[in-house]
């Protein structure tokens, strides 16, 4: 899979971030979403708005994309993406499940 092959809810969660966009960036989950990022878990819309303002945004992160596959279910992918800013910098796999146009999964490990 190559770059035009990223499902529309996956580079709307990049672009927000690279656009520092919390509204845009939320509004790519389910309104019961699910963000484990490395055991902390975060449920619903207010748990991502919470991650994204300690983890993501709220520490000025960028995300590069690197490469993506098909999941082990359906509707899910596993995207490679660099990660910068004032928080964790590295590179590494993120988990993704899609459900109505949005995330309704994402686990965050290595």
């Amino acid at each position: 899979m190559t770059t035009s092959d990223i499902p529309t809810p996956i580079q709307a969660f990049i672009d927000a971030t690279n656009r520092a966009d919390s509204d845009a960036f939320v509004a790519a989950f389910t309104d019961d979403a699910y963000l484990n990022d490395w055991g902390r878990e975060f449920r619903g819309r207010d748990g991502v708005r919470d991650w994204d303002r300690t983890d993501n945004i709220g520490v000025q992160s960028r995300f590069e994309f690197k490469g993506i596959k098909s999941g082990a279910d359906p509707d899910s992918y596993v995207v490679t993406l660099k990660v910068s800013g004032n928080g964790y910098n590295g590179t590494g796999p993120m988990t993704f499940h899609l459900r109505d146009g949005l995330i309704s999964s994402l686990r965050i490990s290595g």
